[in-house]
């Protein structure tokens, strides 16, 4: 039985996890959730991912045996960006911004028909560091002065999933959300240097809270094939606030006015080949155009609009999973969505042009209830080159690599 020492623990660590930042590839989102998915390409929705299944499809928490999981994970992404400034043979200089880690922490209960629970689980955000040198050939010496941007997002998810037929299982889940920023920038309109940002690694100086929602359906066309699909709702989170400071001495309110992580459809199938062999295969919409149209932000009483006009983004998933024996799985798979951002807004504070990915993984099921799993993912170089008046001759450069490791406990 699970005790309430046990659970006063969790609840402990739980609550640590709570503002940790996040970084992401599929534009602001991570391209997948928990390591299982992460060596398929992220493919996910129709099979069982363990307890990633409360940010890939809670309908598949149904399809284990009864009784408690607990879940912890992390991931490592490892971005290489550098901003070149004035087209070929100008000044390159190197994003500092090389090693950001997102864990995650949840617990399952199936009893019956139905599984719920809790969990927590980076989404994604985005993020650079540039030092002074960098400001100082954008001002022509006037100005030398650190840049970086740090923006994350977190939900906390409270799944039901309700098993209806030995076919069809259907979810429902709350999300609370809540997202931080830290920003070091040059404002391009009035040249004033904006410092709204602190060294923690866990919270940004601006941060705001709420609301979403998840839904999620899996259908079992048979006892080797199933079919499954997802729907994230858009957020409804409160303005991001924080205090800083104009040209370094003037101190002023911040605002990010009405900032929100997309709406996402997902839908996707699984087939059971054989006892060795699964296919995986996922189609995700992001709807970045709704949300990323602008980026509302200023000191309180006059924000302003920053246009980043970001295109709607379709990303396609495609997973193996091989299985040397039956304890331990050999997985790989293929991430591509194209990259959101148009060359008119591209901007060196928020360079989430990534594109490819290449993954591979291992799963061990280690007996006595206990699995591991790790995945490895690489995502080639994709260059983009700014077309717009306040970009122009801006390059951006953009490669990663990431990793993860998911540990989990089934008990009675």
């Amino acid at each position: 039985m699970f005790s309430a020492k046990n659970l006063s623990g969790f609840s402990l660590a739980f609550s640590s996890l709570i503002a940790a930042p996040v970084y992401a590839t599929n534009g602001m989102n991570q391209e997948s959730y928990g390591s299982k998915a992460g060596g398929m390409g992220g493919a996910s929705v129709a099979y069982d991912s363990r307890n990633s299944a409360l940010m890939n499809n809670p309908a598949t928490l149904t399809l284990r045996p009864d009784g408690w999981d607990i879940g912890v994970g992390f991931s490592v992404l490892n971005p290489d960006v550098n901003a070149q400034l004035g087209g070929a043979g100008g000044p390159e200089f190197h994003s500092s911004g090389e090693s950001y880690f997102m864990p995650s922490l949840s617990l399952i209960r199936k009893d019956g028909a139905f599984a719920y629970g809790i969990g927590v689980s980076a989404q994604g955000g985005m993020g650079t560091e540039y030092d002074g040198a960098f400001t100082a050939a954008l001002t022509g010496g006037a100005l030398n002065a650190p840049q970086r941007s740090e923006l994350g997002f977190l939900r906390v998810m409270l799944p039901i999933a309700y098993e209806v037929n030995e076919s069809l299982s259907v979810a429902a889940q709350v999300d609370y959300g809540r997202a931080t920023l830290d920003l070091q920038m040059l404002d391009p309109a009035s040249m004033s240097y904006i410092d709204v940002s602190d060294d923690n690694q866990f919270n940004g100086k601006m941060s705001g809270n709420g609301w979403g929602f998840n839904l999620g359906v899996h259908y079992k066309v048979n006892k080797d094939f199933a079919l499954g699909a997802a729907y994230h709702s858009e957020t409804s989170i409160s303005d991001l606030t924080g205090s800083g400071t104009i040209n370094m001495m003037m101190p002023a309110n911040f605002r990010v006015v009405d900032f929100q992580w997309p709406a996402t459809y997902t839908v996707g199938m699984a087939w059971d080949i054989n006892e060795q062999w699964m296919l995986a295969a996922d189609i995700k919409q992001l709807m970045w155009s709704t949300t990323m149209q602008n980026f509302n932000f200023g000191v309180e009483g006059n924000v302003q609009a920053m246009p980043m006009n970001w295109d709607d983004q379709t990303v396609f998933m495609l997973g193996a999973q091989f299985k040397i024996t039956p304890q331990i799985a050999l997985r790989a798979g293929f991430n591509y969505g194209k990259n959101p951002v148009p060359s008119e807004t591209l901007n060196y504070l928020f360079p989430a042009i990534s594109e490819t990915h290449y993954t591979v993984g291992l799963g061990w099921d280690m007996g006595g209830g206990h699995t591991l799993s790790g995945s490895l993912m690489y995502a080639p170089t994709v260059e983009q080159t700014g077309t717009g008046l306040m970009n122009s001759g801006l390059t951006m450069s953009h490669s990663q690599f990431g990793w993860g490791m998911n540990y989990n406990y089934s008990f009675k």
